[in-house]
């Protein structure tokens, strides 16, 4: 449900009257256009593409590529568009022209790598894995892609990290995971536990990781240990749950190419989640589909990114690859989000109350449909999902989390003496959480209640987090709101540097700075504000850059 933030996904005017003059430039000249040439079709493309109609532009950059193979540029954009689409193929043809102009991006070589172990090259898989080790990115993941290369080759190394080098940290978090699922294509159930025990430590609440190893050891008859990965009373595990029992799993050891996609997507989903490295985990995610596409946990981990990345649609047709079974339900939740994002609320919550209606419905599924309650308006209902989710917990206290996000629907829906009472029990919970403590005491903050003890809370939260700018500017907010205009106004000054463009930072240093006396640099502040000022709030912006500070526009 987020836009991608990559410049070249935004439509600025001027960036289409480039496209559209790239168009007709020649023909303003004098020249003929020809609609058949490789610049004039890598220009449509460039066109879908600032429209985000990726299959569209995908189509555009493989023709203008086909029509012009040595042309760099077009090879460069063909390759990133191919790998968010899925297009393998065109994926491959503009690695191999990057490639001979030296101008390969370093997931290119895990796109070949992908290859070689498709084709069970394993001198090539060998060489490109130097190769990747000495352009460093990808180098932690070299010993695990060496025992898999080793596996393909019948031979058998032990995976084992040399606790000296400076990534081992990094790599140990996902050297356990192979370790077990070597393991497995050995037949030695034993020698699977411990290392899968330490695997699931560090992601426990990773259904898809669950999964893939409980489909692994039923299928070798370990149907105790498979059951035990898979918690009763959920309905994410409930068909596989029900398989196991009956013993009606089978499948193969896992190939290199497989064993590989596994380790894509386990970085996929990790680098995915910081959104500045989007782009890069969709494109793992998508070789991860190349190098193993039968796979629905590589579907799934594809979707969730092209959601976040801004290809709702693309991450809908992902959803839809996969069936009725024991993924289904992880595809479904993903499936929300991509509607959401798509623009298709009222299909995104029919399917996520479907699902929290099920039997045994997690707390994810609850939260899912509150977030989209909260983005209708429905704050009544968007609480009641939360407490359903808390409700999972039985007679244990919940997550702080759910009951910041019920606190926040009830503060919202102007029930504040509740939501006061269901923050107040989250900060119990978790007294050094500053996400609570900032929300907690700015809500007071707004209301003028217990000032003085909303302001320590802002305090203690800001030296927790002091980087965070909304948590910095709440506490500005607190001195000013207090009457101590000397101490907000560097505070909200730090704010501001670290968020320029946010609304509410702004206007709240244009109004400390206005009561301190800095006319001038008050009205510059509103201004900043009001670029991305909406509705009421850029009127009463508006109104106190042109008339001044009054009590009728002060900021809440």
């Amino acid at each position: 449900m987020y836009p991608k933030a990559a410049e070249d996904r935004i439509i600025p005017i001027c960036k289409r009257l480039i496209l559209s003059l790239a168009l007709i430039a020649p023909a303003a000249a004098g020249a003929s256009v020809d609609p058949r040439s490789a610049m004039h079709t890598y220009a449509q493309a460039r066109l879908a593409d600032s429209d985000g109609a990726l299959a569209l532009a995908v189509t555009h950059y493989g023709e203008a590529l086909a029509r012009d193979p040595d042309r760099v540029e077009i090879a460069q954009r063909a390759y990133v568009q191919a790998l968010e689409s899925g297009d393998k193929a065109l994926a491959l043809q503009s690695a191999a022209l990057l490639d001979q102009a030296g101008l390969l991006p370093r997931d290119g070589t895990l796109l070949r790598i992908g290859e070689a172990l498709e084709q069970r090259n394993w001198i090539a898989a060998n060489t490109l894995v130097d190769r990747m080790e000495q352009e460093g990115n990808f180098a932690f993941i070299g010993p695990i892609l060496r025992s898999w290369i080793a596996a393909g080759e019948g031979q058998k190394i032990t995976l084992a990290i040399d606790p000296q080098d400076r990534f081992a940290a990094l790599a140990q978090r996902y050297v356990d995971e192979h370790q077990a699922l070597l393991a497995l294509n050995e037949g030695d159930i034993e020698g699977t536990i411990a290392p899968l025990r330490r695997a699931i430590t560090i992601r426990p609440a990773d259904a898809l990781l669950r999964l893939s190893f409980a489909t692994q050891l039923a299928a070798r008859k370990a149907k105790a240990e498979a059951l035990l990965l898979l918690p009763p009373n959920d309905a994410h595990f409930a068909r596989a749950r029900t398989d196991i029992a009956r013993r009606r799993v089978k499948a193969s050891p896992l190939t290199p190419a497989q064993g590989y996609a596994r380790l894509l997507a386990r970085l996929a989903t990790d680098i995915g989640s910081d959104r500045d490295g989007v782009g890069l985990a969709l494109r793992l995610a998508r070789i991860a589909t190349f190098a193993d596409p039968g796979s629905f946990e590589h579907r799934i981990v594809a979707a969730r990114l092209l959601t976040v990345a801004g290809f709702a649609a693309a991450a809908l047709a992902e959803t839809d690859k996969v069936p009725p079974g024991w993924y289904s339900a992880i595809a479904q939740a993903e499936r929300v989000d991509a509607l959401a994002a798509d623009g298709q609320m009222d299909a995104a919550l029919a399917l996520a109350r479907t699902l929290a209606a099920e039997p045994d419905a997690e707390p994810e599924r609850h939260v899912r449909l509150g977030r989209l309650l909260a983005e209708r308006r429905d704050f009544d209902g968007a609480a009641a999902a939360f407490r359903a989710a808390q409700a999972r917990f039985g007679d244990a206290d919940p997550p702080w989390s759910l009951l910041l996000f019920e606190g926040s629907a009830l503060e919202q829906g102007k029930r504040w003496d509740e939501a006061r009472a269901v923050l107040e029990r989250a900060a119990a919970l978790a007294p050094n959480e500053p996400v609570i403590l900032n929300y907690l005491g700015y809500a007071q903050i707004e209301r003028r209640q217990n000032v003085e003890a909303a302001l320590d809370l802002l305090k203690k939260a800001s030296a927790l987090k002091p980087q965070d700018p909304s948590i910095t500017d709440s506490l500005g907010w607190a001195h000013y709101v207090t009457g101590n205009v000397k101490a907000a106004v560097p505070v909200l000054e730090r704010a501001a540097a670290g968020a320029p463009s946010d609304v509410t930072i702004n206007e709240h240093l244009g109004d400390a700075l206005w009561t301190a006396g800095r006319r001038y640099e008050a009205r510059y502040a509103w201004a900043a504000a009001s670029v991305y000022a909406e509705g009421d709030v850029a009127a009463r912006i508006a109104a106190k850059a042109k008339e001044g500070l009054k009590p009728e526009y002060a900021a809440p």
